[in-house]
């Protein structure tokens, strides 16, 4: 079972790679538009075209900034936390741009959101934070559940029987082992009822590659690390989690 799943471990040259492919396009993108409306600028105000050239100039260079500290990440370089929180900003605005160069390279969105979730987890761990077991918030997909299983565990995981078929029980387990809160959640919208009701200092979450970029861009700046589900009978349905590998992920964060 953990062999099967550590290959689910994507490579994290991929999503830096294309997003550096996304940063310079856009790059050319900005300065076509300021090259084509360079007279019109001008014509509004004399040094307009300066100035908004130096705007785009530096919206550039920070973005560049936020990348190559993605870069120091990968690499083991210490990283700087200026650009942590920007990170994410520039993530969101150019991924979409990533996917559509990775179409043309035949790479999917799923593998690069993959990707990405492993940089995000390195910059984390980079980021040497340590929070008390009490105020670490686990949470996992409803899917992680036997489908046959009569009881109903979103928002209350104890009504789980510990049974052993699926790996919910083993998440109670290991939560009465570390101390960490651990919740069962449908969705987006109730995964981040739960972290506003529990105020946690971070986050981990166990769920499919677009569940996990889009959960960890939407509760920053709460730190978050992200572990993949495996998925043998497919989306949504019946998957699984490495026990260790989130073991592993939680005792490198608590306290």
């Amino acid at each position: 079972m953990t062999n099967a799943l550590s290959d689910l471990r994507p490579k994290k040259r991929l999503f830096l790679g294309f997003l550096l492919a996304s940063e310079f396009l856009i790059a050319l993108a900005l300065y076509g538009v300021w090259k084509i409306s360079y007279l019109g600028l001008e014509n509004i105000y004399e040094y307009l075209p300066v100035i908004v050239g130096a705007f785009l100039i530096f919206v550039s260079t920070f973005s560049f900034g936020a990348f190559f500290n993605m870069v120091l990440a990968v690499k083991g370089f210490p990283t700087l936390k200026l650009f942590h929180r920007y990170s994410f900003a520039v993530i969101k605005f150019l991924f979409p741009v990533a996917v559509r160069i990775g179409k043309i390279f035949g790479i999917n969105r799923r593998r690069l959101e993959g990707s990405f979730i492993a940089v995000s987890n390195l910059i984390f761990l980079k980021s040497r934070i340590k929070v008390p077991a009490d105020k670490l918030l686990v949470v996992s997909p409803h899917c992680l559940q036997l489908d046959t299983c009569p009881h109903k565990i979103t928002r209350d995981p104890n009504n789980c029987k510990r049974c052993g078929r699926c790996n919910v029980g083993d998440l109670m387990k290991l939560a009465d082992e570390l101390g960490f809160k651990f919740f069962v959640v449908t969705g987006g919208t109730l995964a981040r009822q739960v972290v506003k009701k529990n105020r946690p200092q971070a986050v981990l979450a166990v769920a499919c590659e677009r569940d996990l970029m889009s959960g960890i861009q939407d509760v920053y700046p709460l730190p978050a690390v992200g572990v993949l589900n495996a998925r043998p009978n497919g989306p949504c349905f019946n998957t699984r989690v490495d026990i260790e590998e989130v073991r592993r992920m939680i005792k490198q964060i608590t306290e």
